[in-house]
């Protein structure tokens, strides 16, 4: 089984206590604005699958997604990875065992499973807020089984328009506490946290989001602050701020990068990084997830490697 030590430690607010890490020490102001910051931040660097979804599949030419550990290991010398549900070949068990002993023999840490398509945990219906638990307690099953820490939730079952009726949000609100806190028990009983990330509606709006954390008001729910699928409205880097109090993992959405300096060009990654790990204290893993299409998906996840790399000093 995929070698599993510490992994909770890295996922945790404050986790500077994990062997041979140190606490990132309060950001002060420099000279130029920018926060100054320790020598060496500390944080991890994970590679979330959907940053390779066109190379990874079931077509002729297409890489297995059993090799994704061997691949990440291999390839990009990235310790962990994050997993996307529907890229998973089968949820039978020999299929899974044979993904977890790949990724032992790589000695690579399975940290979660996105989950879509699982059920609209916020439906009108009851009956279909009920089959989204229960088919999100399946996939807490196949996590726990994988050593994972977290599944990463959609808050889905919204009207198109939902973000126009204050009404409409806070109902919408109300009948998803119930459901995500079943599965958050669930996730309980199987050591997981059940985290919702901002991916698109009601979850990119923080003003909607924070709401629903603090009505659920369950230890193992929380957030996956990841740096894009904010709509134009939301200031993202306020945005991501106030999602980081409830943060279990963070994703790197990255998109391109500048061939002479090396920076992210769509998104100030300094500032990002500076507020996650300086100001909000995280010291987990960071996943690396690229979608950009100027680079090959190899070619971005390098270069977002070689930036979270120089960022952690």
């Amino acid at each position: 089984m995929a070698k599993q030590v510490s992994r909770r430690t890295f996922v945790r607010l404050g986790a500077a206590g994990a062997a041979g890490w140190i606490a990132a020490k309060t950001p002060a102001k420099t000279g130029h604005g920018r926060l100054a910051h320790a020598a060496t931040r500390e944080y991890g660097i994970s590679l979330a699958a959907w940053s390779l979804h066109r190379t990874i599949g079931t077509r002729d030419g297409q890489t297995p997604m059993l090799d994704m550990p061997k691949l990440s290991r291999e390839e990009f010398g990235i310790e962990a990875i994050e997993l996307v549900n529907r890229m998973l070949a089968s949820t039978g068990k020999s299929y899974i065992d044979q993904f977890i002993k790949n990724a032992a023999a790589h000695d690579v840490k399975i940290l979660l499973i996105m989950i879509d398509g699982a059920g609209n945990v916020g439906a009108d219906s009851e009956d279909a807020r009920e089959k989204a638990v229960e088919s999100h307690n399946e996939w807490i099953d196949i996590a726990a089984g994988m050593g994972c820490h977290s599944v990463r939730m959609n808050w889905a079952g919204y009207s198109r328009d939902i973000m126009q009726h204050p009404e409409e949000v806070q109902a919408f609100i109300d009948r998803s506490v119930s459901p995500f806190r079943k599965i958050c028990d669930h996730g309980d009983a199987n050591n997981i946290d059940v985290i919702v990330e901002n991916h698109f509606g009601p979850s990119s709006y923080p003003d909607a989001l924070i709401p629903l954390i603090k009505k659920v008001d369950h230890e193992r729910f929380g957030t996956l602050p990841d740096f894009g699928n904010f709509p134009a409205e939301v200031d993202l880097y306020d945005a991501i701020d106030r999602m980081m109090p409830y943060a279990k993992a963070v994703s790197a959405k990255c998109y391109d990068f500048d061939d002479e300096t090396g920076l992210e060009t769509k998104l100030d990654f300094e500032r990002i990084i500076a507020n996650v790990v300086d100001t909000h204290g995280y010291h987990g893993y960071i996943g690396i997830e690229y979608e950009g299409n100027r680079l090959s998906e190899f070619d971005g996840i390098k270069a977002a490697k070689k930036l979270l790399e120089k960022l952690r000093g």
